[in-house]
């Protein structure tokens, strides 16, 4: 987990602010916001909300008292307490790619296995930037529908030690997540009094929370565990193509959400999510990594913390189809003002190729390059006599060189950031090495990593348990 203590990069002034405010109290109370769900409608309704059909006119101050209740900060234990992570605040947590259902090694592109998402968990267990390797990391296609859920999250919980995400395909999926998890960490009592995973449950925009998403988000916010209340927003095709008129739809339904979890269960952890980007207005196609996407993303992290929320957004996201430059400058596009706006909880950070369709092996390793130098870039400067270098310059004088100044041998090892990727070999080495590129270099670091895993430890008696609760529910489940 990482502090950004760097000062937060605010686009909104307070007229602005005060603008979108009165556009989201608008749209919940005159158009209203569509939930797929009786249980839903049926606590808004006891709530004293008007509801018509499957649709909720929301009183905008009700919805705000419903909010107030989220706390601003929380705690998600990790089954090894070293990567337990803070949500809120100055922390930022990472997690890799969520969703793909294609997979890209090298110059193959196919459907994603089971033994690809296991795979991408090692990558994201051997790599310290990462706090999560996130839910589906990658669509396994060879095993059946109905219970892949169950080897997912087992594999989650065993290949790795850190926080894992929920299952929210369905309500039965969000239960097996929590039992399970009830079982690795010993029991409701525990998971309930510190949350233990995090799920993402997406707004169907415009304007509609299905029935799938909220059969989920019923189940995990019963049980305290923390929600990502999340529009999907890609401007010109699930909103108008204003960027004013998506962060208010994002904000009504953000909120809308919000005051959900807290008439299920309330207090319970919450975090304002935001995944807006915009398409290509001559193809149709999803755009990532755009500067509309990244205004945004600037302004959902000033929007949550007025209403005193932690916020999930960015990633290293791209349109690209290959791991070239186009995935690295629209990666960076996404992850630049991720760390400016200070995102709490941020998905997508590693492996995101092809507007999310393929989880990229080489991708992941060249967006751990760009996180580790984010990292580096936004912890601040300190500075005091001994980094003024005074007696350095006593030593060498005028017209020499520092290269082997005391200051130099004592600072050599760790003054600057050591690239895991780059190269900045001149071109007669680069080429005796074989002339590789970063994509090259990727694959060379990701095969390591992969051939250097150790599983971390875990007590037998929890792994059997937890093996045995997925060949009874796999059978249960019919397949």
């Amino acid at each position: 987990m990482f502090r950004n203590t760097m000062p937060r990069y605010d686009l909104l002034s307070d007229e602005a602010m005060a603008t979108l405010d009165r556009g989201w109290r608008r749209i919940v109370s005159e158009i209203g916001v569509e939930f797929l769900s009786d249980r839903a409608l049926d606590l808004f309704r006891a709530a004293g909300q008007r509801v018509e059909d499957n649709t909720v006119f929301l009183d905008p101050d009700f919805v705000l008292e419903q909010v107030a209740k989220a706390p601003r900060e929380f705690d998600v234990a990790a089954r090894n307490p070293e990567h337990s992570v803070h949500i809120g605040g100055d922390a930022m947590a990472f997690g890799a790619v969520y969703g793909p259902p294609f997979v890209r090694q090298g110059q193959v592109r196919r459907d994603a296995t089971m033994e690809d998402f296991r795979s991408f968990a090692k990558l994201a267990q051997s790599f310290d930037t990462l706090d999560s390797a996130g839910g589906v990391v990658c669509e396994p296609n060879d095993t059946p529908l109905d219970s892949r859920h169950l080897d997912m999250t087992l594999a989650l919980q065993t290949l790795t030690d850190k926080l894992y995400m929920g299952n929210v395909v369905s309500g039965v999926n969000a239960r097996d997540t929590i039992a399970m998890s009830e079982i690795l960490f010993g029991g409701r009592e525990v998971i309930e009094r510190t949350p233990v995973t995090i799920s993402l449950i997406n707004c169907n925009s415009p304007l509609r929370w299905d029935d799938r998403m909220l059969d989920a988000q019923f189940e995990y916010c019963a049980a305290a565990q923390p929600v990502v209340l999340t529009p999907f927003i890609l401007m010109g095709a699930m909103s108008p193509v204003t960027i004013p008129a998506a962060l208010v739809q994002q904000m009504a339904e953000a909120l809308s959400g919000i005051a959900l979890a807290q008439l299920i269960r309330p207090g319970c952890p919450v975090v304002f999510g935001s995944f807006l980007s915009n398409i290509d207005m001559q193809s149709g196609s999803p755009c990532f990594g755009t500067p509309e996407s990244a205004t945004g993303l600037l302004c959902t992290g000033q929007i949550a913390r007025h209403f005193g929320l932690p916020f999930r957004t960015g990633g290293a996201m791209t349109s690209s189809q290959l791991p070239d430059a186009q995935a690295g400058y629209e990666a960076l596009m996404t992850l630049l003002p991720t760390f400016l706006a200070g995102a709490n909880w941020v998905m997508h950070a590693a492996g995101w190729l092809e507007g999310g369709l393929v989880a990229c092996y080489e991708k992941f390793v060249i967006d751990i390059e760009l996180l580790q130098m984010m990292r580096e870039e936004f912890t601040p400067l300190e500075i005091d006599e001994a980094s003024l270098a005074f007696d350095a310059h006593t030593e060498v004088g005028h017209g020499g060189h520092f290269l082997g100044a005391m200051h130099t041998m004592e600072r050599f090892r760790t003054c600057f950031y050591r690239p895991l990727l780059s190269s900045s070999e001149n071109y007669e080495r680069w080429m005796r090495g074989g002339g590789v590129d970063a994509a090259g270099r990727a694959e060379q670091i990701y095969q390591k990593r992969l051939a250097d895993y150790e599983q971390p430890p875990l007590d037998d008696a929890v792994r059997a348990e937890l093996e045995e609760y997925v060949v009874r529910r796999r059978a249960e489940l019919g397949d």
